[in-house]
């Protein structure tokens, strides 16, 4: 039913790994910049990474740097977040979102949007 859907969330301990997909079924991902963002309870909507639309160009935020890397496979027209090093702090809902500006603002430029997958870190 949803245009695009993310799934790999789950219950880790921390310093596990968990590897996220955004796959389309109604959108060419090859054409948009993709970011991934997270929303933890009580909290603001926040940047994780973004990859430019050709896969070329990457970037993370401060908390990614050396723990998450993203990825894309147009051909088979899904962008992967993989997650090492998890931490507790890094529970919340991912979304993936799809856009033509490439930052890792979530107000800038995304308007379309998965239903989130809930990644949980708890020992």
């Amino acid at each position: 039913q949803l245009q695009f859907v993310e799934s790999g969330g789950g219950l880790v301990q921390p310093g596990e790994s968990l590897r996220l997909s955004c796959a389309a079924s109604r959108f060419t991902l090859g054409d948009y910049v993709i970011g991934w963002f997270r929303q933890a309870p009580g909290k603001e909507r926040e940047g994780v990474s973004v990859i430019s639309s050709s896969g070329l160009s990457k970037d993370y935020a401060e908390f990614a740097k050396g723990r998450f890397t993203t990825s894309r496979d147009n051909a088979k027209n899904t962008v992967y977040l993989q997650m090492d090093s998890l931490k507790p702090e890094d529970t919340a809902v991912y979304f993936c979102a799809l856009g033509r500006y490439y930052s890792l603002n979530p107000k800038v430029g995304y308007n379309y949007w998965g239903q989130g997958t809930q990644v949980t870190v708890s020992s």
